[in-house]
């Protein structure tokens, strides 16, 4: 029996809040937790698992919400504070934004709110070991208690919930990958034996498809599929729907890989736990479910996935793979921006229109698959809103006056492709040129360095940010994201950003290069191209440096440049990234858009 009342149309949200409301009195838990991930510790989740989404109406990637019997609230980060503002209002629920002075974390508000002998209840497959460990910690303070409740309370009042996904996954040839699936499990084997550990319980869909090299099509723009692995030192075991299962896929695994129906991972890991042995986990991924099945703590080894480190360091294939797949976006993205500026004074280009041409043109290419993530279409001061998803009700006309940001990117066979590109559409301003300098700059600088083997991409993120720091101004997002190779647009585990957990670059590492400038109520600038981690051989005989290798094929806006601001240096790189643009993208191009690149990318003299 439905608890939400009957009705023709879909419920608001406050009546799917009652409703469970109504679930949590009969649980006897006090609030309920809803989690912005899956099983898997998904970013990006397939749709039949978008329950936060679903409850809340808040429809940004990041965001946890809690609802109590009478209050509800939901925490995001500095990417959706004005989305979230708009998207929640009327909803009753409260927004807490991450980050922002007073402005409590979510488990201090729980023991905040929740008095001595509480409850606070979550599913324990949307949660990790290691968060798990956390939240009890903070709550066991105050007397409050957090409850596993295994029934998940979103999926029993969410009537029209999704099904999953029945499409087979990709196999994805040696020719792409570079090596093959064996080659890989006995790396991971190696790590194991180094700590003693028999088993090894992989949740993580990105670790999963890159070690079978395998892509599928469960989530939306990440080539996933829903699976679990167990890597034994012995035997591999694969968890999917058999439904997906053709025999291109069986001839692809046999002899390395044993397959079985996704529901009986359950018992497998419950077997693991009766035995003496040491299983390896990454807690951060691995959720409190598999926890309770491995029966206990004490023969759990817990760090890093062996294959998260691994899948980071592309290998030679990989890399050129990757810059292939950025030579064919950088194809498409000229054809975009020649076609943006012919018909923009015209008068009939959106930016709903915008996203859309920008995406058929890129998904011409037979090598694409499609984007690797919702195109970000911002004009004026929807280009303020760091992750903006334009929509009918929000989609502005396109005027030859203000800036246009566009963020966008393609899944290639051979590649993932992530670039963000500002455009003035008439004559910017002073202070436009001025911020768009500054951001350029900090890209131009954090490109151009050169460090030493070991450092991480926290202790360089300041290169990105001294130009805008010089005027008092930064933004509230990382620098950079590691980039999966035909994987998840967003790869750990470096990064380039103050949160970054302090994991050392290394060669062969794919990552961003993104510093912007963000005015709420006026425009967004962001320069946003790919970059490789690359050996600086001749530049030191004492010790190891590396440096970047910038993939990115694109032209950016001579127009919004004040040459004056910049250094010689900064110059030259600029014209000399204009003249590499040109020469890798001019034979693959008409006359026509030759043409409109040539002027593009004329080399800019300092005033």
């Amino acid at each position: 029996m439905s608890l939400l009342p009957k009705s023709t149309t879909t419920p608001t949200v406050p009546q799917r809040l009652e409703a469970l409301r109504k679930l949590m009195k009969k649980e006897k838990i006090d609030a309920y937790w809803i989690p912005s991930t899956d099983a898997h510790a998904s970013e990006y989740l397939p749709k039949c698992w978008q329950r936060r989404q679903w409850i809340s109406g808040f429809t940004g990637s990041a965001g946890e919400v809690v609802v109590t019997l009478d209050q509800a609230g939901l925490w995001t980060d500095f990417r959706y504070y004005i989305q979230a503002t708009d998207q929640l209002e009327g909803s009753g629920i409260d927004l807490f934004k991450i980050g922002m002075p007073e402005v409590p974390s979510l488990e201090g508000w729980v023991a905040d709110t929740l008095k001595k002998g509480q409850k606070l209840g979550v599913d324990p497959r949307l949660l990790s070991i290691d968060a798990a460990r956390r939240v009890e910690r903070k709550l066991k303070i105050k007397g409050i208690q957090l409850v596993f409740v295994h029934t998940n309370l979103v999926d029993k009042i969410w009537k029209d919930q999704p099904e999953p996904s029945k499409k087979a996954p990709r196999i994805l040839a040696v020719k792409y990958t570079g090596e093959n699936v064996a080659s890989k499990l006995e790396r991971v084997r190696e790590k194991m034996k180094a700590v003693g550990a028999k088993a090894h319980v992989i949740t993580s869909l990105d670790d999963i498809a890159w070690l079978l090299n395998m892509r599928g099509s469960d989530i939306e723009f990440n080539p996933l599929f829903i699976s679990y692995l167990i890597i034994t030192d012995t035997d591999a075991r694969l968890f999917i729907d058999k439904a997906k299962v053709n025999k291109g896929i069986e001839k692809h695994l046999a002899g390395t890989v044993k397959i079985y129906p996704y529901d009986k991972v359950r018992d497998h890991l419950k077997k693991l736990g009766a035995r003496s042995i040491k299983v390896w986990t990454d807690q951060k991924k691995t959720n409190q479910w598999v926890l309770e099945l491995l029966k206990g703590k004490d023969r759990i080894y817990n760090d890093r996935a062996p294959s998260t480190d691994l899948k980071s360091v592309k290998s030679d294939v990989e890399l050129e793979g990757m810059r292939n797949a950025h030579i064919l976006d950088g194809v498409a993205m000229v054809k975009f921006l020649k076609w943006l500026e012919d018909n923009v004074p015209k008068g009939n280009v959106t930016e709903l229109k915008a996203a859309k041409k920008c995406d058929a043109i890129r998904t011409k290419a037979k090598e694409c698959v499609g984007p690797s993530f919702e195109t970000i279409s911002g004009y004026a001061d929807h280009g303020a809103i760091v992750h903006y998803a334009v929509s009918k009700e929000t989609d502005v006309k396109l005027k030859p006056e203000g800036i246009y940001l566009v963020d966008c990117g393609g899944q290639y066979l051979t590649g993932t492709t992530d670039i963000t590109r500002t455009v003035t559409l008439g004559k910017p301003t002073k202070e436009q040129k001025d911020r768009f300098t500054r951001v350029l700059r900090g890209h131009i600088d954090l490109a151009m360095l050169k460090f030493p083997k070991g450092f991480s991409g926290k202790q360089i993120e300041i290169m990105a940010r001294k130009p805008l720091w010089d005027a008092g101004l930064n933004y509230g997002h990382g620098t950079g994201h590691g980039i999966g190779h035909y994987l998840n647009v967003h790869e750990g585990p470096m990064g380039i950003t103050p949160r970054d957990v302090g994991v050392p670059l290394a060669p062969g590492n794919v990552m961003s290069n993104e510093p912007g400038y963000y005015k709420e109520g006026g425009y967004g600038i962001r320069t946003e191209n790919v970059i490789v981690v690359v050996r600086e051989d001749k530049l030191s005989k004492e010790q190891e440096f590396l440096g970047f290798e910038t993939i990115t094929a694109c032209p950016i806006d001579r127009d919004l440049v004040d040459t004056a601001q910049m250094t010689k240096d900064e110059m030259k790189w600029l014209n000399d990234y204009h003249k590499w643009v040109y020469d890798t993208l001019a034979p693959k191009l008409d006359k026509k858009h030759k043409d409109w690149l040539k002027k593009k990318t004329r080399a800019l003299r300092k005033k």
